[in-house]
């Protein structure tokens, strides 16, 4: 793997703007959860009546893999837009399943992110930690991985109104935060999802990280001014506060 851009080059959006926030995202990028999402979602769609290996399993398994990042609740409205009966009943039967399966066989951080986040602290920058999951969930991930007090903050939709793609928690984690440009907040997530909302709030730097669902091309297409193989690469793209 790559980098999608040369360090230098990347942090140039940065370079008038010293960075004072780092807004990451947690599955995907920070966080390996080992395919749970993937089997929760499996049982909430067949509970349904969606057939496992159909192709409208497939299709929806592919826009849920497209909209990580993004509330489970808005993305189980948009695949069952034609009931929203069953869209509620899946987003409360995949909560209920990924908590138990989170509970019986927990999570673990990707390699370096903890490593990762000091670096980024001796750099000078905030750390908000950023989900698609409902608050608890998000709660049961970081206590099980003895991360409550990593993050300066942690945010999930319902804190900010709505997730990724939209820019809701980036703008959040500014105000909540008492910062006063934008252009001083780094994003870094695996998605489209990730980058686009950092694009949105008008991120000074949108990183994409290979250790998600998308690829190098995918996340440049979005917009990612850099992508780097993990986020244990992402302090290098950074100078230090002056």
């Amino acid at each position: 793997m790559t980098l999608a851009a040369d360090p230098i080059t990347a942090r140039g959006p940065s370079a008038r703007r010293p960075l004072r926030l780092a807004v990451l995202d947690m599955s995907g990028t920070t966080v390996d959860e080992g395919g749970l999402q993937d089997e929760a979602f499996a049982v909430a769609v067949t509970a349904q009546g969606v057939v496992p290996g159909s192709s409208r399993f497939q299709v929806m398994l592919g826009y849920f893999h497209e909209m990580r990042g993004t509330s489970r609740h808005e993305v189980f409205r948009a695949l069952f837009a034609e009931d929203h009966a069953a869209a509620v009943r899946a987003n409360q039967i995949f909560e209920q399943e990924y908590d138990r399966l989170l509970s019986d066989r927990g999570v673990r951080p990707v390699p370096g992110a903890a490593e990762a986040v000091e670096s980024l602290r001796e750099a000078g920058l905030q750390i908000c930690l950023t989900t698609g999951f409902a608050r608890h969930t998000q709660n049961m991930i970081l206590e099980s991985l003895d991360w409550m007090s990593l993050a300066d903050l942690s945010l999930c939709p319902s804190d900010a109104g709505r997730g990724a793609p939209y820019p809701d928690m980036v703008l959040t984690a500014l105000l909540a935060l008492d910062l006063d440009d934008v252009r001083s907040v780094m994003v870094v997530g695996d998605t489209v999802s990730d980058i686009r909302a950092g694009q949105r709030s008008g991120a000074g730097l949108t990183v994409g990280v290979l250790t998600g669902h998308h690829d190098q091309v995918t996340l440049e297409s979005a917009g990612a001014a850099a992508v780097v193989p993990s986020i244990q690469d992402v302090p290098a793209l950074v100078s230090p506060r002056p």
